[in-house]
């Protein structure tokens, strides 16, 4: 092996192959470093959206549900006042019933009193 003769050519030739992969291997390492700091941020951008997001959200049902709610106690109160407009109206048509029974008795009480003078 003491004869081995290397061309310079190829020695240069892999000295720039060498060199060419290490500069590759780098700059992929960058890029790599530099999409992984990208994600990052990403992922904490997101994260902080979606706590803003749920938080609306939130606020979102929370009003609807008071609306709903105050729905629900109007609907309540007109059905209090239907029920009490009905119980009136039902004491008035038994006071009425109670009139037009006296009235009918008062009118055959009446015509036995006094006899039909239609002929007169």
């Amino acid at each position: 092996m003491e004869n081995a003769k290397l061309p310079i050519a190829l020695v240069l030739a892999m000295a720039a192959q060498l060199s060419g992969g290490v500069w590759w291997v780098s700059q992929q390492a960058a890029t790599i470093a530099d999409l992984e700091e990208t994600v990052s941020q990403l992922g904490s951008r997101m994260a902080i959206e979606d706590n803003v997001n749920l938080k609306r959200d939130v606020l979102d049902n929370a009003m609807e549900i008071q609306w709903a709610l105050d729905e629900v106690e109007e609907l309540w109160d007109e059905a209090d006042n239907l029920a009490s407009t009905i119980g009136k109206m039902t004491q008035l048509q038994q006071r009425i019933a109670l009139i037009e029974n006296d009235l009918k008795y008062i009118n055959r009480d009446h015509e036995a009193i006094v006899p039909n003078q239609k002929g007169k």
